[in-house]
């Protein structure tokens, strides 16, 4: 991966949870300065730095490397449904899956 590509991935992690710069940077424990330097010069971080972000993150640096890993993406929340989904049976989860729609004003299939 190349220092623009790890740049992008930090801001694609960013991105898919809504998270600002300071959110990363409370979250990972890395001065807010840094990481904006960081990111806007595009100069990637160290290993130890890129540590603390992943840290950040909820993710292992094998998953941030891994653009196969879908759940790099996902918050710790996330991940913790998709857990308990997979506990439920099929029509359990044909009733979480009607419930959701309702919630979100859909029609169910």
């Amino acid at each position: 991966m190349t220092e623009q590509q790890i740049i992008q991935r930090i801001k694609a992690l960013c991105e898919s949870r809504s998270w600002t710069v300071y959110r990363l940077s409370k979250a990972s424990g890395i001065t807010y300065s840094t990481l904006c330097t960081m990111l806007n010069k595009g100069s990637a971080p160290s290993m130890g730095t890129l540590a603390k972000i992943c840290d950040g993150f909820g993710i292992t640096v094998k998953q941030f490397f891994d653009l196969e890993d879908d759940t790099a993406t996902l918050t710790v929340s996330e991940k913790a449904h998709l857990v308990k989904w997979g506990r439920l049976s099929n029509k359990q989860q044909d009733v979480v899956d009607n419930y959701i729609n309702f919630l979100l004003n859909e029609k169910p299939e």
